[in-house]
């Protein structure tokens, strides 16, 4: 999915990016009001991270003539003007879809990003395709890479996404560590075994409600993994 990012700070758009390009993103950048009218018309992105103090032209004026033209495109906006709430609700009254205070971490930013796309119905496509299990409290999006887990999502790195994915897709397949080594890492890859019982007990402490008596990612002693609950 494509984003385009607005901010007059080179630093801001050079974290941004490497944040949301690590979540497999397609970035724009625009460093002027007048430069990001122009990008967002060329990229049409799915979502727009907009600065609301640029040099030319107002995030507001933005935010008001991208929504006045009809496009319902989801609006991030930026301020450091925390404590005038007045510009903050007038950018939400004039369609912005949510907002973060400068200085912010950019952890939450994605995250806050993944949630106005998941609301807009605009994920990944409209990402349909999903794993559940436990009555739909444990939930993997394996097109968009997001899991929630009573209706929150999970912060996951890349490895441990695709461990889990790797499981979950065959629930009651045993799986030997070396195949799972071979599933991350490659086939010529040097990893230990260790790498693997790392990653499971990331996983264990983000997904488990008890990650010394796992529900979902069972140990078959001296064998391997497999995924404890059925569809």
């Amino acid at each position: 999915m494509k984003i385009l990012i607005v901010d007059d700070e080179p630093k801001i758009l050079d974290v941004v990016e490497a944040y949301l390009v690590a979540k497999d993103y397609l970035v724009f950048r625009a460093n002027s009001g007048e430069a990001a009218l122009r990008k967002f018309a060329l990229s049409q992105p799915d979502l727009l991270i907009l600065d609301l103090m640029l040099p030319d032209k107002s995030g507001l004026d933005i935010c008001k003539e991208i929504r006045g033209s009809g496009n319902e495109t989801p609006i991030i906006m930026l301020t450091a003007k925390s404590k005038e709430q007045d510009i903050i609700i007038h950018g939400l009254q004039l369609g912005a879809d949510d907002y973060i205070v400068k200085p912010f971490s950019p952890k939450e930013l994605v995250m806050r990003v993944e949630t106005v796309l998941r609301r807009s119905g605009n994920i990944r496509n409209k990402d349909v395709y999903k794993l559940s299990f436990a009555e739909g409290s444990l939930i993997i999006y394996p097109n968009s890479r997001q899991v929630f887990l009573h209706d929150k999502e999970v912060c996951l790195t890349k490895k441990e996404f695709d461990l889990l994915y790797t499981l979950a897709e065959s629930p009651t397949q045993f799986f030997p560590r070396e195949t799972l080594i071979e599933s991350l890492y490659g086939y010529d890859s040097f990893n230990s075994d260790r790498a693997i019982d790392s990653h499971i007990k990331n996983l264990r402490q983000k997904i488990e409600k008890d990650s010394k008596k796992p529900q979902f990612i069972l140990t078959i002693h001296g064998k391997g993994y497999r995924f404890g609950c059925a569809e």
